[in-house]
């Protein structure tokens, strides 16, 4: 299913961006050395609840999981890059950590994800990957536009992580959101120009870039979750969710400090 949005639909998007936007910025801010992934998800659920908001993850069952998914945010750490179920671990000095977040509030979903470095640990090849993924985001987001076709904003993503020397996995990457969290059209993270759906005013996609720093391949955790490098290389992922416009594509997940 593709949803197109109406304009009132698109006022209520932009509050849920906001949101989600304005929770991972805090719950970045609180995951320092020591902090436990359980706190972080508890965190998670109070602010959600507070905002009188939804999480798009505790009932989550899709046919990849071994769901519901029964917590609030992904939590992945170092080798681990995408949904990485929250458990009794301590953030130690130097974890490269990644927070994933889907909230639904008024009928419409946001979805955000930040690779971040924590403590005062900084690993070269680390921040070299995370700012990979952030310049195929920026790619991603700068090749989306009204009469753009998906093949469009893969090529760019995928031609910014090539060049910067990462393989790329294609068993997950973007996708539409809308009135739920995962809808067509999936958005691989490579592909081909001029291929694939014509982007439309009102259409949200959440774009994601992500990858393990030696190899595209995935291992499934005994969680039936948590997805890792298949060599226990470190990882890192961002998204953001925009929405087609009749100029262009809008940021709707930006933080407020990195707004125009």
């Amino acid at each position: 299913m593709i949803e197109i949005l109406s304009p009132t639909d698109l006022l209520r998007a932009k509050e849920a961006g906001a949101l989600v936007a304005g929770m991972l910025q805090t719950l970045k801010s609180r995951s320092t050395v020591g902090t436990n992934l359980l706190d972080i998800n508890r965190w998670a659920r109070s602010m959600i609840t507070e905002a009188g908001a939804q999480s798009c993850y505790v009932d989550y069952e899709p046919p990849f999981g071994r769901g519901p998914f029964g917590h609030y945010i992904c939590t992945s750490v170092n080798d681990a890059v995408l949904h990485g179920l929250p458990y009794d671990y301590a953030l130690a000095n130097g974890d490269l950590l990644t927070l994933d977040l889907a909230v639904s509030r008024d009928g419409v979903v946001a979805d955000s994800a930040v690779s971040f470095i924590v403590g005062d640990v900084k690993p070269p090849e680390s921040i070299a990957m995370i700012n990979a993924t952030e310049r195929a985001l920026n790619a991603g987001i700068a090749a989306a536009g009204p009469g753009a076709r998906i093949g469009d904003i893969s090529h760019a993503i995928g031609s910014v992580l090539s060049e910067a020397g990462y393989p790329i996995n294609t068993e997950f990457g973007g996708h539409g959101v809308g009135s739920t969290m995962h809808q067509d059209p999936h958005v691989s993270n490579t592909g081909r120009p001029g291929r694939g759906y014509r982007l439309r005013p009102g259409l949200l996609l959440a774009l994601e870039p992500w990858v393990m720093a030696d190899t595209a391949e995935l291992v499934t955790d005994a969680d039936g979750w948590t997805l890792r490098s298949a060599t226990g290389c470190r990882t890192a992922h961002s998204e953001h969710t925009i929405a087609i416009t009749n100029s262009g594509a809008e940021v709707l997940t930006l933080p407020k400090q990195a707004q125009p």
